[in-house]
């Protein structure tokens, strides 16, 4: 469907929310003169709140996303929409659909395992048709680990990958009220539906699947690795699914046999290992302290409600440093380090999610739709993005 006849290029849905914000903030920022950006949320008042703080004269909409006709008329006016409302489970999927029928590109920041799987089976083969690229997880969650992939991947010449590890090196950063509530919500649906259940520790769940699964293929443990002691990360069962979707979607072009786990790095010796043990303690606690509805209710009590984050000091200090390295099935395995001067969580996604409404609006893109993964889609272009604004994405072979 031609999208050169629609009102606007851009809407930003949930530009008063926290993540919103620092999303609307860059795209004020970086959006060449004359894209036709409008932001949309249920309260106009709010909205305008953002409008004036920004100093733009953007169209602003009222909308629930409750109200299907409404979502799809917004989907319909816009040739991308970017949504930061969550959790996705709860508020994405009306929107998600309704830009695959509209031939409307679609980007979000979901995390969220049964969601992805359940956007894959309703939209994909709709997409397809209407020319929609449907892009989940366009923030740290997972252009990173997609990317960074991807790029290694390349630097391999493309051989069929035996094994791939990212490494966290440092990330200094808040937690929000929203991924807390996105995680929350997806616990609980695991809890009442065995389906759903089996989704999350899948790695390939946005997948068919490999013809071929080898056995134990989980994910990571808390251990060393040549001398050095890490610990799971705690994204890493979702990011992994998506590096795994980016495989499929290139015909297992990374090996259908390609192991892939994401770790922290912790250290050597005594402290390394203290460090290893209490990472993988406090992300097997939290987890399991959401998953019960007693402990969980402690919990509610003193973590951020949804909408709400981490102080600016605490934002403005924020970087991250991770090491992505593929192992080949023949020559030399090579690295790409992701890094930025950006709180992961805030700073970060919203750069992230507001280059890739842009990428999906201005830049020159494959003719591929359906839901895709950031890779599949963007690629090569939205590196070139957020490099422009402090992102390094720097490939070199292995130490």
């Amino acid at each position: 469907m031609s999208t050169n006849t629609r009102d606007h290029d851009i809407v930003l849905l949930g530009a008063s929310g926290f993540v919103g914000g620092f999303t609307a903030r860059h795209l004020a920022r970086s959006a060449p003169d004359g894209v036709r950006i409008a932001v949309a949320g249920r309260s106009e008042s709010r909205l305008r709140g953002v409008t004036e703080q920004l100093g733009v004269d953007w169209p602003r909409i009222v909308v629930d996303t409750g109200d299907d006709a409404a979502v799809a008329r917004l989907a319909s006016s816009t040739s991308v929409l970017a949504t930061t409302v969550g959790p996705y489970l709860r508020y994405g999927m009306s929107v998600a659909a309704a830009c695959a029928r509209a031939g409307t590109s679609y980007a979000d920041l979901s995390g969220e395992s049964i969601f992805v799987a359940r956007s894959i089976l309703q939209n994909h083969e709709t997409a397809e048709r209407t020319g929609a690229r449907i892009v989940h997880s366009c923030g740290f969650d997972s252009i990173p680990s997609d990317l960074g992939l991807g790029f290694a991947h390349a630097a391999a010449g493309g051989m069929p990958i035996v094994a791939a590890t990212l490494r966290v090196r440092s990330l200094r950063g808040g937690i929000s009220g929203g991924t807390i509530d996105s995680l929350r919500q997806q616990l609980a649906e695991a809890a009442q539906d065995a389906s759903a259940r089996r989704l999350l520790g899948d790695p390939y769940a946005l997948t068919p699947g490999p013809s071929v699964r080898l056995p134990g293929h989980r994910g990571s443990r808390w251990g060393k690795e040549r001398g050095a002691w890490q610990a799971p990360f705690i994204m890493g069962a979702y990011n992994q699914q998506i590096v795994q979707r980016s495989n499929y979607l290139t015909d297992w072009s990374y090996g259908q046999l390609m192991r892939y786990r994401e770790v922290v790095a912790t250290g050597r010796g005594a402290v390394g290992f203290a460090r290893a043990g209490a990472v993988a303690l406090a992300t097997a606690g939290f987890v399991g302290a959401l998953s019960f509805p007693p402990t969980r209710a402690l919990l509610d009590r003193v973590l951020p409600s949804p909408g709400s984050g981490p102080s600016r000091g605490a934002i403005e200090h924020g970087t991250f440093v991770l090491d992505v390295d593929a192992y080949p099935v023949e020559g030399s395995p090579r690295r790409t380090r992701v890094a930025a001067p950006y709180d992961p969580g805030y700073g970060g996604t919203g750069v992230m999610l507001a280059e890739s409404a842009l990428s999906l609006a201005l830049d020159e893109l494959s003719d591929r739709a359906g839901v895709l993964t950031p890779m599949v889609a963007m690629g090569e272009r939205l590196a070139a993005r957020l490099r422009a604004y402090g992102f390094t994405f720097e490939v070199g072979e292995v130490d």
